[in-house]
């Protein structure tokens, strides 16, 4: 009962919800339709739209008992209104029944006709039709864009209910979820209330019985005149404002009470009568706290029966609950379908849209970055491949990361990195491709990625292999531009190989100026060391002489 109460009112919700907005004058219902005419001055589009948006349409119509229908609700109302006949394109027809017009429904059939005398026929004739009491409410031919006095509308439903039964000095004032009221209605759709006066006792149309109140307080208020909450026993029950009580012939209306039993248990929320005596209660979506007055949230969503349907999930609040789509879900009507993420583009490469999600993948080549898994990355996977090159110009081109680019006559070439020769690990290093591992010797343990520590207990943290790190200096370029002399020489080597030349240039220079001076010394001390002789010799003879 309470799964088929639930359907209930989201039907009531829809109904009466739909409904806002428009001045219903009157209606009638007979069968399973229901007919209603709206004093909101329109066009003929507006007038359509706002039927149908109530779950009805413009009425048709089509038989000798809609037309009494129609002049039951238009019988006493002056002024011109639409009904759901109008020309959908090209020009009337004068030999055909509708003359090539067609109700809202679009079909034309029909067992009725009451068109005017002043039927036009031309290609400019005017394509809605209106009808009024001023002309015996002949089918007149109107502008579709004239505002007329208002419009009839038409509603089918199923599991009516009959008019209840009023003895003598009774009367029934039903209402519809449709907005109008009547005291003549003899059938009525889901989810009408009736008013039994002067007794003023309320009942609500559910498959096709009438229920007297309170029924569920999630049907306006259980019927309540007041508000509505479920007893001890799970039953729902009305109760009053302080100072007042609900009236013991209907159970509905509140009365006003002379000794108001409810005013020393100071009842946080209502009080209500429990056999004798009176207690407190609390409103729909709390529970009695222990100290048998308060009032304090009751999680709704506990009860597994709540928000039956299929991708829907319970979100409970202080006072109530609400059911709501779970994530990758929308609601259309009163279904939660999936959404369709790939709609939006989410992802980089190919998306693959699945039940409340959705999957990225990319292409050949590449692979999803971990750091967002929507995008994609260059990816090798070996030792060597070819670059991605822009198709407009061969030399811009691109590796994966950890690779650097070579060319090899008309193409260009990724080979992977050796991160290892710079020294990136504490200790140990593993070369992967486009990457690489560090690890630690035994008793050390790897710290951070690259780092090692040596354990304080002196035992063998686990030497093992880590994760693949991320280089703690400038990273490799993820699409460095290719070179045209490929080198294994470092930028840093390059520097010290210059140094080093210059050096060399220097110290062989003053070597050889050093050389050269030494050599002139030499020469120099020759010669003086000759002059020194001969002159020795010279003395020499001139003694002898």
């Amino acid at each position: 009962m309470k799964e088929v109460t639930r359907h209930v009112v989201f039907l009531l919700t829809f109904l009466m919800g739909s409904s806002s907005g428009i001045e219903l004058n009157s209606g009638y219902c007979l069968g399973t339709q229901c007919f209603s005419v709206s004093g909101d001055p329109s066009d003929f589009t507006t007038a359509r739209d706002q039927c149908r948006d109530r779950g009805g349409h413009l009425m048709t119509v089509r038989s000798s008992v809609s037309q009494d229908v129609l002049n039951i609700l238009l019988g006493n109302i002056t002024g011109r209104f639409w009904i759901g006949l109008h020309l959908p394109a090209g020009c009337p027809d004068p030999a055909a029944d509708l003359k090539g017009f067609q109700w809202v429904t679009k079909d034309s059939e029909s067992d009725f006709l009451h068109w005017a005398q002043s039927f036009d026929s031309s290609c400019t004739a005017h394509a809605c039709v209106s009808v009024s009491e001023e002309d015996d409410f002949k089918w007149t031919q109107e502008s579709c864009a004239e505002h007329a006095a208002g419009f009839l509308c038409e509603y089918s439903f199923s599991d009516p209910c009959r008019g209840l039964a009023a003895a003598e000095g009774e009367y029934v004032l039903y209402t519809t979820p449709m907005g109008f009221m009547g005291e003549d209605l003899l059938s009525l759709p889901l989810g009408s209330t009736a008013v039994l006066m002067p007794a003023e006792t309320n009942y609500v149309c559910f498959n096709e019985e009438w229920i007297q109140a309170p029924w569920s307080c999630e049907i306006h208020e259980g019927g309540c005149e007041h508000k509505c909450t479920v007893n001890a026993n799970h039953e729902s029950t009305c109760y009053c404002p302080p100072g007042q009580t609900v009236n013991p012939a209907n159970n509905v209306t509140c009365e006003v009470m002379v000794d108001d039993p409810c005013l020393p248990l100071r009842c946080a929320h209502a009080c209500i009568k429990n056999g004798d005596s009176y207690e407190c209660t609390c409103e729909q979506g709390y529970k009695l706290a222990q100290d048998g007055r308060s009032c304090v949230d009751l999680d709704d969503c506990r009860d597994e029966r709540q928000c039956p349907g299929e991708n829907f999930v319970c979100v409970n609040y202080i006072g109530g609950f609400q059911c709501v789509c779970m994530d990758g879900y929308a609601p259309i009507g009163d279904q939660c379908v999936d959404v369709d993420e790939c709609a939006s583009a989410p992802c980089e490469h190919l998306c693959d849209n699945t039940p409340g999600s959705y999957a990225c993948s990319c292409y050949d080549g590449y692979k999803a970055d971990p750091k967002s898994m929507h995008k994609c990355k260059l990816h090798c996977g070996v030792e060597e491949c070819p670059a991605e090159c822009d198709p407009n110009d061969k030399f811009q081109c691109y590796c994966p990361e950890g690779y650097i680019s070579e060319e090899r006559g008309e193409h260009t070439v990724c080979i992977d990195m050796d991160e290892c020769e710079n020294l990136y690990c504490d200790q140990a290093c593993k070369n992967t491709f486009g990457s690489y591992v560090c690890s630690c010797y035994p008793w050390y343990t790897l710290v951070g990625e690259f780092a090692c520590v040596k354990n304080e207990d002196g035992t063998d943290g686990g030497s093992g292999e880590g994760t693949i790190p991320s280089i703690p200096t400038a990273p490799p370029v993820p699409h460095p531009t290719p070179t045209r002399q490929p080198s294994a020489v470092t930028v840093g080597g390059l520097v010290a190989i210059i140094v080093c030349t210059v050096f060399f240039i220097v110290f062989v220079v003053f070597l050889a100026h050093h050389t050269l001076s030494g050599k002139g010394k030499l020469e120099s001390s020759g010669e003086m060391k000759a002059a020194e002789e001969e002159a020795h010799g010279l003395q020499t003879v001139a003694s002898d002489a």
